[in-house]
Formats: structure tokens, C-alpha cells, sequence
């Protein structure tokens, strides 16, 4: 009998944890033993969820908040169950979570941020077996949040059915970025570029006939990247830096100049992490942390002198780090104030560090384009070619100022050279 449908909510915690190192708290709903999950939005630590009880435990300063939050949610279900129930009606557990998300169930048709939920999952899964970067993930979760933003803001809906879709969806959603999250134009269309291939895996599901998105170009505009000229690292490296923390930043930095590695994985280099290559020279090797793509970079004397120097590092040696290396947030601030000290009046960035690398160490003393790609880690050359054309720029840019110094706009010498 229909009447003696049973329903039981409870929570668990999520085995994937965040990059704060919380986990995310989600709902299974029971109807007959047959489950639906559903994410809460809620997220809490591993030390302060209570398993047995499942609840966050009162230790946590949010406690009472995320409890109330879930007790709410679960008496929403259940509200729901019962009153299907007084109608006669059969229910399923799918049934309660599509009502719980504001999804109609006439409409019998999977949504736009359902997709998105169904490819992160997907994506989660693959991140827990190594087969995914946990940066691609959160991605795309950040491209839903931000899909779901803009339904709450331009339609007043919580969710639209995929067949609802329609190329203005993208359109207004581009102009949403550009000018209520004031995003640049490059991060819109990434964003937009994510949204494009979660439709495309929705017609490969047989969710819709099409996908309606693949008529908006996304456009990306190439941006000025600031890189160090030699002598500017030379003004650097050899700077006497009286102060320990950023004669350690001014170390890291020049060592990223001279490898070409991102901060985050500089980071994660362990005291062993060099290693002796195929040509007896000392190498480090890292799939990286961004694209989980392999770069290999043989080290020059100066990184080499660097990683020396820092051999018997108290720091180093405690945590197990082949450079005593901090933080993101303070490592950056710090480089402004090293920056400040060595007179260099550019914004110094951990990404200036790499850029310099592509061009001024490798690019622009002849290393080959296919050689600095494969040591940056790109999949493609055609990223690596926006630093041929930095150099190129800089060549341009040098042999003006040599021209203007020796020639009059006549084109004669202006003065005898010898």
C-alpha cells in the first residue's frame, strides 16, 4: 500500500575534502530503501562531524548554525513526504530531492545544474584516483556556482531544464560576468568555456538533441605578461638582504626564475625531489599541481646553489621541504617588500618568476620554442608561443631605442661609431 511508505533523511559526510580542508555534508533521502543524495551547501571539518549522531559536533564555532541549517532542511523533506502522502500519491526519493531543489517534476527533464552536479561528481571521482588535478574540479564547481548565480539573477528561477536552454542563456550570461562580476574578458569565457562543455556532455547523454552554446566564440585577448630582464634578476640575486624571511623569498623567487616551476609546486618539492637524469645532470621532475601535466627541468648552477644552501636548513629539514618556502598569501606580500629593498619597481608576482624563465633565461638566450615548452609543462605550443612574441616585443622594443639613439629620423648616423 501506498500509505505505508516510509522516508528516512540522514547526513554524511563526503570523503572528498576541500582545499580548507573541510568536507561537504550531504543528504541521502530513503523512500522504500531506494536513495537520492543531495549536496547541502554545507561544509564542515572531519574532527568536528559527529558520525554517530550525524551532526556537527558543539566544539565547532558553527555548530549551532550548520545543525539548525540541516534540521530545516530535513523537516522540509519530510513536510514534503507527508503531504504527498496525504494525497494518495506514490513517492520516490528522487522524487523528494527534485522537489527540494525546485525542480518541476512535470517537466521530466534533467537541468542545467544538475548536469553540472552530475559531471562534478563524475569529475570528484577522478580526482580521488589521481586521474584529475583537484584545481579542474574546483573549476567547475566555482563555473556552477556561478551558472546558478546568474539563473537566481536574471530569471528568478533556481534552475532551468536543459531543452529550455537557448543561445541568449550564454549571451546574457557573458554580459553578466563582464559587468555585475566585473570579471575580466579572459576569465568570463573560461567560465563560459566550462558552461559550453557541460552542455556538450549533456547531448552525448542523449539529455538534449543539441547544443545551442556552440554558436558563441568564445574569444580570448592576449595579455601583457611582466617579466624581469636579466638585469633586474642580477640586481636581485646578488642583493645583501639583512632580513632571514625575505633573503629566503628573494632565494625561492630566483630559484622559480631559473626553473621555470610555479610556486605550488616548488611547494610540494620534498628534500629528495632531485633526482640524477639520463645525462649524469642533476633534474627535478613534478607533475603540476595546476594541469597535473609532467615538467622535467635540468638545473642550472644558480637553482643548484640555492638548493646547497638550504641543505642543513632547520625549516627545511622539520618539514621535510627542499626550500624553506611559506605560504602563497605571505610569500607574495613578502616579494614586495624584497622588491621594495632591491629597488625593482615592477609588481613581483610567483607567476613573474615563471614568465621570466619562458623568456629572459630560456627564449631569449636561444633555447628552442618545443624545448621550453616541454619543460614549463604545456600541452600546447601555442601557449607557449604568447612568451616568443613577449621576446619578440622586447627585440622590437630595444632595437627602437637603439635606432632613435643612433640615427636621426633622417636615417643618418648621428655620431661616428669607434
Amino acid at each position: 500500500m501506498i500509505t505505508k511508505q516510509k522516508v528516512r533523511v540522514v547526513y554524511r559526510l563526503n570523503t572528498q575534502k576541500e582545499k580548507d580542508g573541510k568536507h561537504p555534508i550531504f543528504m541521502r533521502i530513503f523512500v522504500d530503501h531506494k536513495k537520492s543524495e543531495v549536496f547541502t551547501d554545507q561544509y564542515v571539518s572531519e574532527a568536528h562531524w559527529d558520525n554517530n549522531a550525524k551532526k556537527v559536533r558543539s566544539a565547532c564555532k558553527e555548530a549551532d548554525y550548520i545543525n539548525s541549517y540541516l534540521d530545516n532542511l530535513k523537516a522540509k523533506v519530510q513536510n514534503q513526504f507527508y503531504e504527498l502522502r496525504s494525497q494518495g500519491k506514490e513517492i520516490t526519493s528522487e522524487q523528494l530531492k527534485n522537489q527540494l531543489l525546485g525542480i518541476e517534476e512535470k517537466l521530466k527533464h534533467k537541468t542545467i545544474l544538475e548536469a553540472f552536479d552530475y559531471h562534478n561528481l563524475k569529475l570528484s571521482e577522478q580526482v580521488k584516483i589521481g586521474k584529475v588535478v583537484a584545481k579542474t574540479y574546483t573549476r567547475y564547481k566555482i563555473t556552477k556556482n556561478k551558472v546558478e548565480a546568474f539563473i537566481q539573477y536574471q530569471y528568478k528561477k533556481d534552475n532551468i531544464p536543459l531543452p529550455e536552454m537557448r543561445l541568449r542563456f550564454v549571451t546574457e550570461f557573458e554580459h553578466y560576468l563582464l559587468t555585475i562580476d566585473k570579471l575580466q574578458s579572459n576569465t568570463a569565457h573560461k567560465y563560459i568555456k566550462n558552461l559550453k562543455k557541460i552542455m556538450n556532455m549533456a547531448v552525448g547523454l542523449d539529455w538534449i538533441p543539441s547544443n545551442p552554446f556552440n554558436l558563441f566564440k568564445c574569444s580570448y585577448v592576449s595579455t601583457e605578461r611582466d617579466i624581469l630582464n636579466q638585469e633586474e634578476l642580477d640586481v636581485i640575486r646578488h642583493k645583501k638582504i639583512s632580513i632571514e624571511r625575505l633573503a629566503e623569498v628573494r632565494d625561492v623567487f630566483i630559484f622559480c626564475c631559473y626553473t621555470g616551476f610555479a610556486y605550488s609546486d616548488v611547494y610540494q618539492f620534498e628534500r629528495n625531489a632531485v633526482i640524477i637524469g639520463l645525462d649524469g645532470e642533476y633534474w627535478l621532475s613534478t607533475n603540476r599541481q595546476k594541469t597535473g601535466t609532467k615538467e622535467s627541468v635540468p638545473l642550472l648552477p644558480i637553482p643548484l646553489e640555492i638548493i646547497e644552501k638550504y641543505k642543513d636548513n632547520e625549516y627545511c629539514i622539520k618539514h621535510n621541504k627542499l626550500l624553506p618556502i611559506n605560504s602563497n598569501q605571505r610569500y607574495n606580500a613578502y616579494l614586495k617588500e624584497m622588491a621594495d629593498i632591491c629597488g625593482i619597481k615592477k609588481h613581483l608576482t610567483t607567476h613573474i618568476a615563471r614568465h621570466t624563465f619562458a623568456t629572459t633565461v630560456t627564449l631569449a638566450n636561444g633555447v628552442p620554442i618545443e624545448t621550453v615548452s616541454a619543460m614549463l609543462g604545456h600541452n600546447n605550443i601555442r601557449t607557449t608561443q604568447i612568451y616568443a612574441k613577449v621576446v619578440e616585443q622586447k627585440v622590437s622594443d630595444d632595437m627602437q631605442q637603439l635606432r632613435e639613439k643612433l640615427f636621426a629620423q633622417s636615417g643618418q648616423l648621428k655620431t661616428k661609431i669607434g
